[in-house]
């Protein structure tokens, strides 16, 4: 870190300047929560905003932001171009922040950092879903893999290039926190990953931005990853709906569901198949959200925690469904699983969509010359090391139908994802 930006950098972690009387509508929270007004603050130090608090602005900056934009070309389980009704990371990031904000609310925490974390989470994934991952990591396995959560981090913090004073998005430490921790700590209180080695853009940015990555993650941070659980049981139901790949009949043999189509049919004998739908959909979500809130409650209770950080150092996740709601969920996710995500025709689009990613590296790997301006420059001089990682930071930002196009224009034949 250079001189100036040390110094920005030590300004930077002393926090916002008071902000009271100040007109964006601050309102008390609890004490666990996070507070804007006591943010770690930013990696370079910015004069605050006299309208908006710190979570506000990061929000903000989310949405404005170009890879915000393109999550809406991106695959949630159905490829975009498959229907206009299906989500995509867009719809998804938008359902889950929705819903992250409603347990915020419930549990007296900050609703603008749980929005910002659950907007932001999905910055990191690659066009195809996971497919498109799984096929990523392959290719960089010799220089430290691919992951998407990493990745996300890269994209706020190096590869969104918007503001003349730095590169990145310049979050606050909390979103920061948020979006790397949000389904639990990395590593032990030694340095040790807990599921193998920390992604190295993890780790090189936690050296000038500590992250306390052997911590948990704010009450915020749990809210959303929770909401994200919450938003793609539910949605991807109706998505499988959609599509024809799952069934009412077939719903009515999981404990979750099915609890929920018999309640229906009674109050509503007559009811059509689509409406019928809509309503396990929206019905599964307050069963869950109502869950979470009064058992994140309870442990809340238990524990007492008179600060964010005695959040952190709880020892465990706080938001949380309940032991039987856990028990279902999981059933849940079982019967996705099988009948959705390993259905033969989503696995055949799947397969196709991997060889397109597999295609893409080699090529851009072997000839950067084919990436646009601005991102090939001196990469067929660069060691493969850093070639790689470049290209892999171009790939991953692509949307399917980018892909799908430089797929066109680079081969002789490219798979009708269809």
């Amino acid at each position: 870190m250079n001189g100036q930006a040390a110094s920005q950098h030590a300004a930077a972690m002393t926090g916002p300047a008071n902000l009271d009387g100040i007109g964006f509508g601050y309102r008390p929270r609890a004490a666990y929560a996070c507070d804007p007004l006591r943010s770690r603050g930013r990696l370079y130090a910015e004069p605050e905003s006299r309208t908006r608090t710190p979570f506000q602005r990061d929000r903000d900056r989310i949405i404005h932001s170009t890879a915000f934009r393109r999550l809406k070309h991106k695959t949630q389980v159905f490829i975009a171009h498959e229907g206009d009704h299906y989500r995509t990371r867009l719809t998804h990031s938008i359902e889950v922040a929705q819903i992250a904000r409603a347990l915020a609310r419930a549990l007296c925490v900050d609703e603008d950092l749980a929005e910002a974390i659950a907007l932001v989470h999905d910055f990191g994934h690659t066009p195809f879903g996971h497919t498109g991952e799984e096929a990523l990591n392959e290719k960089m396995a010799p220089w430290g893999g691919f992951d998407h959560n990493a990745q996300s981090l890269r994209v706020v913090t190096r590869l969104e290039r918007r503001y003349a004073e730095f590169d990145g998005l310049n979050l606050s430490w909390e979103t920061l926190e948020g979006l790397v921790k949000h389904n639990g700590p990395l590593t032990d209180a030694d340095g040790r990953g807990l599921a193998g080695p920390v992604p190295p853009a993890i780790l090189h940015y936690s050296e000038l931005h500590d992250l306390e990555l052997h911590r948990f993650a704010s009450i915020e941070a749990q809210c959303a990853a929770i909401a994200d659980d919450i938003a793609y049981n539910a949605h991807d139901i109706d998505d499988g709906l959609r599509a024809g790949l799952l069934t009412l009949d077939m719903l009515r043999e999981v404990t979750l569901p099915g609890s929920i189509l018999k309640a229906v049919k009674e109050r509503f004998p007559h009811l059509d198949p689509v409406r019928t739908g809509h309503e396990l959909m929206r019905r599964q979500i307050t069963l869950m959200v109502e869950d979470v809130i009064a058992n994140a409650r309870a442990n809340l209770q238990s524990l007492n925690p008179d600060s964010a950080d005695a959040v952190r150092d709880a020892g465990r996740t706080l938001v949380a469904f309940s032991p039987a709601m856990a028990a279902e969920e999981k059933e849940l996710k079982a019967f996705l699983y099988r009948n959705l995500y390993r259905h033969s025709s989503v696995l055949a689009v799947r397969g196709a969509a991997d060889q397109i990613v597999r295609d893409l590296f080699d090529a851009y790997f072997a000839d950067p010359r084919e990436m646009p301006e601005g991102w090939r420059e001196g990469l067929d001089r660069a060691e493969e090391r850093i070639r790689a990682r470049d290209v892999a930071d171009f790939l991953a930002g692509m949307t399917d139908t980018y892909a799908l196009k430089e797929h066109e224009r680079l081969f002789d034949r490219t798979a009708d994802l269809r």
